[in-house]
């Protein structure tokens, strides 16, 4: 019976030697050319099947927590001890007060701390999180990074009131190029570097990176990013450059070796180099359902050989820090787990670095908060991240450590640690930020030709070719081109989130001076070639074109509020579907370029389209994709298709793919698998059943394209109390104080019109009325919006609208929103969010929301709509009185 759940399974892809796959209560490997090592205290059978070796060994077996750190792979930092920083680390620990040291423990964001404040609490660590700038600088430029980071630097030199002068380290999530500066280089996200199989690329990357933080002012990464994603319904996923642990292995020691240059020789942090930050330690891409911030349910064995893969090689290669995950292995918390962290890491691996909690991480301890985790630091972490919550753990920190519940010992270890990467980095002799060398020339540094040549060869790369049937790709460039679909021409899309900000929203293509759309980088080659190219996001054109180019995808977004309950991609929102096959429709030869973080389930898109590319995020250098899709001017293919699926793709949207191979399913495409323009080979139709209904609901759509998401209800409540469900439009309600119609948008009837007439105060109200109570809770607790999309025509004098959320009888939030619409242009369609948080904050049950979108107006206003959804994006937030500016 074993045999004939394994015989489909020779398709997977090759693992660590150390590595296992996952079977139900078994574990299996697949492993790679070189011999199989792996320990015997886990092997119980090995067999052959159809040409490739598995080893079975068994799955979690009493206390699932249990930790045994010899079974652990050894390694150690490349860098001997060196008397030189020893002796002056110990020299200044005993010249160092209690609270000199327990500052140098806590780690602080720039938005809820100030020169002043490390000056007085003698700070360690500042970060700059992915909504912190520097104060009055949404977008800002290196100068302006280089100011603050001098300011923090002379406040931490500064021993007017006592201590000790010790630099302060800031730090920031450079994680696909130095993503919070206007200007800089920003290359792929990490799921399509997976793609490029380039070791050599990703260290090139890591050193441009690290090039453009130093012109910057910034000395310190949180990357690279070494999980091991099992499940792509994960909101960070992207962040992971592949399901294979033997790929990230490989990819740590040269992204390391790129970002702080070769250990052990005198590039090693040098000036143009930069610390790097392996992170999250430990499976935070192997959660149940792939819940960010969730429980890794997996076996020790699992846990080590797939999501540890990347540490070991990371520790060899030099990497100064390691970055605790949010996440829990079997129930327990990473940053309370002494085992994982002290046995593990500290001792079994040799890591003489700092370990660092994530974003108030520690505050999710059992018995801990943000103010206050003594386990935490006992546990092994060295330094905690507490952006806005640093004054009360600093008082609390400092209580416990005279109090010995935190022991001296536990104290000048993580002391040590910190003063040994500063001392390595140089930062005693490097005086100010702004004195490097590379800040003083930043404008030839940040996105240099050289650096975008870079980033426009992984662009090329990473490129993966899933169909092209009657050889549409390469493109002619003198032909008549038509470039179509919402990513075709945004800069913000096709970088995905962690871009200028923490979600990559609000952005548009002024936000990205240097970088080049797909559009542009299309237009350009077509132009220089003698053919004509045209852009029309919906599709449309004067003169039938030779072939379309349709860019769409996934919008930004980043961890939690990417989490997705399946793989389905815009499930009931088919208006990228509906363009393909318009165009088919018309004739007109398809190729679809996908803007993705992760694969997902697209049939139907693929059927429809001749050629479909996945380009993933590619970032700031869209000409890269011009450079595979067209031919050169004089007929010539100049790149061909190089990447490879670093990731499976699934069958349908239920199948996680990696789960599914277990079971001896197939995926729709297996890991590794990648066309070029020298197969011959045509794609078949694709099955179309999704395996399960397509509801907009379940990806958080509530009203698309005029219409109620599957089973919602559009309801009006007239001014006297009588509720009407609409079932057809035109519809009025029974006192005619709302009518509902009809209207042109984009398409025919893909809006509605709702107008509120008569005389009096009284309010009329439409809503849209879910099938079952939606819990919202958790994106709550984040930057998700409410967003409709939405046209004012006229608002009442002294309007007193509001947008509200309800939660069951006698349970809503509403928030008033009429000046704020009165202060909308007229006329014309944007998309208008309102923070969840405002509806929570005005009393709305988040977990049992029955009715996630009402509006409420007197006469005289007169709105349409096309749809409401939860997003990120929004052209427009508004605010609500509780939160004021920020919610």
């Amino acid at each position: 019976m074993l045999h004939s759940k394994l015989t489909a399974l020779s398709f997977l892809p090759p693992c660590a030697p150390e590595a296992y796959r996952r079977y139900a209560s078994l574990e299996l490997c697949v492993p790679l050319l070189q011999p199989l090592s792996l320990f015997s205290r886990s092997i119980s059978v090995a067999l052959s099947v159809a040409g490739a070796l598995l080893v079975v060994v068994p799955a979690m077996a009493g206390d699932a927590t249990l930790v045994h750190p010899e079974q652990w792979p050894q390694a150690a930092s490349p860098l001997p001890p060196d008397p030189a920083i020893e002796s002056r680390i110990h020299a200044l620990l005993t010249k160092m007060s209690v609270e000199d040291k327990v500052g140098q423990m806590i780690q602080a964001d720039i938005k809820y701390v100030t020169p002043d404040d490390v000056r007085q609490y003698r700070l360690g660590s500042i970060l700059a999180g992915g909504n912190s700038k520097p104060p009055g600088q949404p977008y800002p430029i290196a100068t302006q990074w280089q100011a603050l980071s001098d300011a923090f630097y002379r406040a931490s030199m500064d021993t007017s009131r006592g201590g000790l002068a010790i630099p302060v380290l800031f730090g920031i999530d450079a994680v696909h190029g130095h993503n919070n500066l206007v200007g800089s280089t920003l290359f792929p996200q990490n799921s399509a570097l997976g793609a490029t199989r380039d070791p050599q690329l990703i260290h090139d990357i890591g050193e441009v990176t690290a090039q453009e933080l130093r012109a910057s002012g910034i000395s310190w990464t949180f990357a690279p990013t070494l999980t091991v994603p099992q499940d792509v319904r994960w909101g960070r996923s992207y962040e992971g450059y592949s399901q294979n642990p033997a790929l990230v292995a490989q990819y740590a020691a040269a992204v390391i070796g790129g970002l702080e240059g070769k250990a052990g020789t005198p590039q090693f942090l040098d000036t143009g180099h930069v610390i790097a930050t392996a992170k999250h330690f430990l499976g935070d891409g192997g959660t149940h359902d792939g819940k960010d911030q969730g429980d890794a349910r997996i076996s020790e064995a699992t846990l080590r050989d797939i999501h540890a893969a990347g540490y070991a090689p990371a520790i060899k290669a030099g990497v100064q820090v390691v970055m605790v995950s949010f996440s829990s292995w079997n129930g327990v918390k990473m940053a309370g787990n002494t085992s994982l962290i002290t046995g593990v890491l500290k001792e079994r691996m040799g890591f003489d670095g700092i370990v660092l909690g994530d974003w108030n991480a520690h505050g999710q301890v059992p018995g801990c908060a943000n103010e206050d985790c003594a386990a935490a630091y006992n546990a092994g972490l060295d330094m905690l991240e507490a952006p806005d919550s640093w004054k009360g753990l600093y008082k609390n920190t400092l209580a416990e450590v005279k109090a010995g519940v935190i022991p001296m010992s536990r104290v000048d270890d993580a002391v040590t640690r910190i003063l040994r990467v500063k001392m390595r980095l140089g930062m005693f002799e490097a005086g100010l930020p702004s004195a490097n060398p590379l800040a003083a020339k930043s404008a030839q540094v940040i996105g240099s030709p050289s650096h975008r040549d870079v980033a426009r060869r992984a662009v090329r790369e990473s490129l993966v070719l899933l169909k092209n049937n009657q050889a549409v790709l390469p493109i002619d460039p003198r032909k008549r081109i038509l470039v179509a679909g919402d990513g075709a021409d945004n800069i913000s899309k096709q970088n995905g989130g962690w871009t200028l900000t923490w979600q990559g929203t609000g952005l548009t293509n002024a936000n990205f001076p240097g970088a080049t759309s797909i559009w542009a980088g299309l237009q350009a080659q077509v132009k220089s070639a003698g053919g004509i190219a045209e852009l029309s996001v919906e599709g449309e054109y004067k003169q039938k074109p030779d072939v379309a180019i349709v860019v769409f995808g996934e919008d930004p977004y980043a961890e939690f509020q990417g989490d997705l309950p399946n793989l389905a991609y815009r499930p009931g929102n088919d208006h990228d579907l509906d363009l393909i096959r318009k165009l088919r429709g018309q004739g007109v030869p398809v190729v679809a370029v996908f803007l993705t973080g992760r694969p997902l389930w697209m049939n139907r898109e693929i059927n429809a389209a001749d050629a479909f590319v996945v380009a993933w995020l590619p970032g700031s250098e869209g000409e890269g994709i011009a450079d595979v899709l067209l031919r050169t001017g004089d007929g010539h293919v100049a790149h061909d298709f190089h990447g490879k699926l670093a990731y499976a793709w699934p069958r349908n949207a239920l199948q996680i793919p990696v789960a599914a191979a277990a079971k001896g399913e197939r995926p729709q495409f297996p890991y590794g698998f990648g066309l070029t323009y020298a197969d011959s080979q045509k794609t078949g139709t694709l099955s179309e059943e999704p395996g399960l209904v397509l509801s907009s609901a379940q990806a958080g759509v509530y009203f698309t394209r005029g219409k109620p998401a599957q089973d919602f209800v559009v309801s009006l409540t007239g001014a006297n109390g009588a509720v009407t469900n609409v079932v057809a439009t035109p519809a009025v309600t029974a006192d005619g104080s709302l009518h509902i119609s009809a209207l042109d948008y984009k398409a025919q009837e893909d809006a509605r019109s709702l107008s509120w007439s008569g005389t009096g105060n009284g309010v009329a109200s439409v809503e849209l009325v879910a099938p079952a109570p939606l819990d919202v809770d958790r994106e709550t607790n984040g930057d998700v919006l409410l967003v409709a999309t939405l046209r004012v025509d006229t608002v009442s004098p002294g309007d007193t609208s509001t947008i509200g959320i309800g939660c069951g009888a006698g349970c809503s939030g509403q928030v008033t929103v009429g000046p704020q619409l009165a202060a909308l242009p007229k006329a014309q369609w944007l998309k208008v969010g309102i923070p969840l948080k405002c509806f929570r904050d005005a009393g709305a049950n988040m977990s049992k929301v029955d009715r996630p979108f009402q509006w409420s107006s007197h006469a005289g206003t007169q709105i349409a709509i096309t749809d409401v959804s939860l997003s990120t994006v929004a052209d427009r937030t508004l605010t609500c009185p509780t939160h004021g500016d920020k919610p």
